[in-house]
């Protein structure tokens, strides 16, 4: 597995709002919304590309153009909604698939309640789209989604992360799928998590934030 945490002012910028709670939800989504876009022009840089012939106004020129199958992009929901317009603004291609993943709040475990993939993902490169890195739980969950239904490599877009979480992933996926390429991108890698399982210094309860209300 490999991490990425993003080093660039205006990311730092945009995520210090983020962590300010008295931060309004349309506020919040439209933060979300633009560092989604500037962590996906990072994690897109690897992207299968073939030639393109085309006609310029002047003489014909040969270009590049994404290869097929477009990728596959996975917002967890419901949190993960908030992120999907900022990837899709870079990736107005891709197809869209959905997991409903949440907390057990007792055991800190993924409970997957909803599965919208298509039932084979051969030769598709998925990207995994959820706000918070806390446990690792629902990240794993999800890549193995995605990788048992044949997915060529996952690359992870998340905002926060948490080193146990990071830690996490990265020794699931090595035991597991040492053969699997995994790539993190992480807007910011926070110090701890808490005894109930929330990344510190954290942002809160993103989903909370996105919608302004506490919703399963």
């Amino acid at each position: 597995m490999e991490l990425f945490v993003a080093n660039h002012p205006l990311i730092s910028h945009k995520v210090t709002l983020l962590r300010d709670k008295t931060t309004p939800s349309a506020q919040f989504r439209q933060l979300v919304e633009e560092l989604v876009a500037l962590l996906t022009f990072e994690a897109t840089k690897n992207l299968k590309v073939i030639d393109k012939e085309v006609e310029t106004p002047l003489t014909k020129t040969v270009g590049k153009q994404l290869a097929k199958p477009t990728p596959l992009i996975i917002p967890i929901l419901r949190a993960g909604l908030g992120m999907l317009s900022g990837i899709t603004r870079l990736l107005p291609d891709a197809e869209v698939g959905f997991l409903g993943i949440k907390r057990n709040e007792e055991t800190l475990q993924p409970i997957t309640y909803a599965n919208r993939l298509p039932d084979r993902l051969d030769n598709r490169e998925v990207f995994l789209i959820d706000p918070m890195l806390a446990t690792g739980g629902t990240l794993i969950d999800s890549i193995d989604y995605a990788f048992e239904r044949g997915a060529t490599a996952a690359t992870c877009i998340c905002l926060l992360g948490a080193p146990e979480g990071v830690e996490a992933v990265k020794k699931h996926v090595e035991d597991k799928w040492p053969n699997k390429l995994v790539t993190v991108h992480l807007a910011a890698l926070d110090e701890k998590l808490n005894d109930i399982g929330y990344i510190v210094p954290g942002l809160g309860d993103a989903g909370d934030r996105l919608y302004g209300n506490s919703g399963n």
